[in-house]
């Protein structure tokens, strides 16, 4: 458990993804190019088993944006984004928003 106070810590937004490609050498990773609102990040994803790259352009999701960089394979990741799945991963999705919205808004 924690508290509110940590809880909201948590910096969510939407962005909209711009461009995404497979990481080189990997068969589980996509490198996403996301659209903040006034700011454009890289992330990394575990998600290539579950979407083709061209699919996700275009899309609106959320993202965690106040984790710290972290290099994933020799890629840099400035954020992560949020998606459900069951434990086995068989089945995995984004968490979107249900209309369109700005982007960098606060998800709360």
């Amino acid at each position: 458990m924690i508290t509110l106070e940590e809880f909201q810590k948590i910096e969510l937004r939407v962005a909209t993804i711009v461009s995404a490609e497979r990481v080189p050498g990997t068969d589980k990773l996509l490198k996403l190019q996301v659209d903040l609102g006034g700011e454009q990040r890289q992330l990394v994803a575990g998600i290539a088993k579950h979407y083709a790259p061209e699919e996700l352009v275009g899309q609106q999701i959320v993202v965690v944006t106040n984790l710290q960089p972290a290099v994933i394979r020799g890629v840099e990741s400035k954020g992560m984004l949020l998606a459900a799945s069951t434990d086995d991963y068989a089945q995995l999705a984004l968490v979107t928003v249900q209309r369109p919205m700005p982007n960098g808004c606060r998800v709360k």
